[in-house]
């Protein structure tokens, strides 16, 4: 397959989004950081079966890293995601550099609440005002009909419809299932981060969520469960738990058993220098 052409300014991307607009075709956006991995690869795949043209975005977002986070050491490899993509059939890069992306007296900026507030809001205050305000650029700049982002960033899916709603914002939020390796890992770039021992243990994660999940299931202890959980996580050689907890799936607000409301169990912890986070489904 040929290489996805890279278009690095917003005037070139509009010019040939418009032309197939013209052409009676339908656009589809995948947000990425790049480092890409076959999770994101499934997100293009969905992407080519919800519209005509493919927009992949490589754009390492500065605002959403903290100063004490891994922005400059964040996984890059621009030849290498654009080899993965052509493979996978995307129709155009959208690599725009920090410059373009927030030019010259940039002021304006989203600060969403509500599902933002609780879990990653406050452990990462400001995270999800850098993530709200460059998917809302993303959309405006690509003219995206749909955009599709993975369970694996739950909450940010949760916060991206959210702010999709309250702006009235011309584009369809389609969630793919988290991707995963064999032993039920969440694949994600900063996996890469990992040591070999690190990556032996990393699975536990997602074991303990769903033996949290079991429990909220059938109405259980879930704080006891939740606190088993991160007995276990310690002992198996994570460094620190940050947080395990029994949310509802669409609010992330709290679950009530019983409720028929939709549940979910989202969770992050430290494993050596890197954070892993991810969800399941109750």
């Amino acid at each position: 397959m040929p290489l996805p052409r890279i278009v690095r300014t917003v005037k070139g991307l509009r010019s040939t989004v418009q032309k197939w607009r013209s052409a009676g075709e339908s656009v589809a956006l995948v947000p990425t950081m790049g480092a890409l991995h076959d999770g994101h690869m499934t997100l293009v795949k969905l992407a080519k079966r919800k519209a005509d043209r493919t927009v992949v975005s490589i754009f390492v977002n500065p605002t959403q890293f903290a100063p004490t986070e891994d922005l400059s050491r964040y996984p890059r490899d621009e030849a290498g995601d654009a080899a993965k993509l052509g493979s996978a059939g995307a129709d155009l890069i959208w690599a725009p550099s920090v410059e373009e992306m927030y030019r010259d007296g940039f002021a304006t900026t989203i600060v969403p609440k509500g599902a933002a507030l609780p879990l990653e809001g406050e452990f990462r205050p400001h995270h999800f005002a850098g993530v709200a305000t460059v998917c809302a650029k993303l959309f405006s700049q690509s003219m995206a009909d749909v955009a599709i982002f993975g369970e694996k960033d739950y909450q940010q899916l949760c916060v991206i419809r959210q702010v999709v709603c309250d702006l009235d914002l011309p584009v369809r939020i389609v969630a793919a299932p988290t991707s995963r390796d064999r032993d039920g890992l969440a694949r994600s770039s900063r996996n890469a981060y990992l040591t070999a021992q690190e990556r032996a243990i990393a699975p536990a994660l997602n074991r303990a969520l769903h033996g949290i999940a079991a429990i909220a299931a059938k109405g259980g202890l879930v704080n006891k469960a939740i606190d088993v959980a991160t007995h276990d996580l310690l002992h198996a050689g994570f460094r620190k738990v940050d947080y395990l907890a029994v949310c509802d799936a669409e609010t992330l607000g709290s679950f009530q058993t019983g409720s028929g409301r939709p549940g979910r169990v989202l969770g992050a912890a430290w494993l050596g220098s890197t954070r892993l986070i991810d969800n399941i489904a109750i």
